[in-house]
């Protein structure tokens, strides 16, 4: 027999919708939660639910943050914004930086492809750098890599970075 909270939910029918979105796609224990009490479902029987899914290994915060970083490098987004993605989902600083943190050369490589994919053209004046560098920075590069990206181009080097 299932628990059952005052207005009804029972432990079946909240692991049955989280089971439905995880279907979909891979959810932080935090965005989950929230989608949850959103719908009305109740927070004890919510939290006891994901306590399960979260046992059973079918709800995993690293699964998500690993996912959810791959499919942002490969959409062209930067460590900044990320970051910040992730922590609105609910994951802290040191998980995110487990899957982050790393090679600096790297992400100048990756902005400088986001850079590419978008302009590819050096910028033609302070307007057009100011443009430029405002699209690396909402992409979620740091100011050294977009800085560094744009002095490239600007050179008319061939804009592929030489070890430091």
């Amino acid at each position: 027999m299932d628990a059952c909270d005052s207005d009804g939910d029972s432990d079946d029918e909240v692991r049955e919708h989280c089971i439905r979105l995880l279907a979909r796609r891979e959810h932080s224990r935090f965005e989950l939660a929230r989608k949850l009490v959103s719908k009305g479902r109740d927070r004890a029987v919510t939290d006891r639910v994901l306590d399960g899914l979260a046992q059973e290994g079918l709800l995993s915060d690293e699964r998500f943050t690993e996912q959810f970083v791959r499919s942002r490098i490969e959409a062209g987004y930067g460590p900044l914004r990320i970051r910040a993605d992730l922590r609105e989902r609910g994951i802290g600083s040191d998980l995110a930086g487990d899957y982050l943190d790393g090679n600096e050369s790297d992400w100048r490589e990756r902005c400088r492809a986001a850079w590419a994919r978008r302009f590819n053209t050096p910028p033609n004046d302070r307007r057009d750098w100011a443009r430029q560098s405002r699209f690396l920075a909402n992409r979620g590069f740091s100011g050294d890599h977009v800085r560094r990206v744009l002095e490239q181009a600007s050179r008319h080097d061939d804009i592929h970075f030489e070890s430091e």
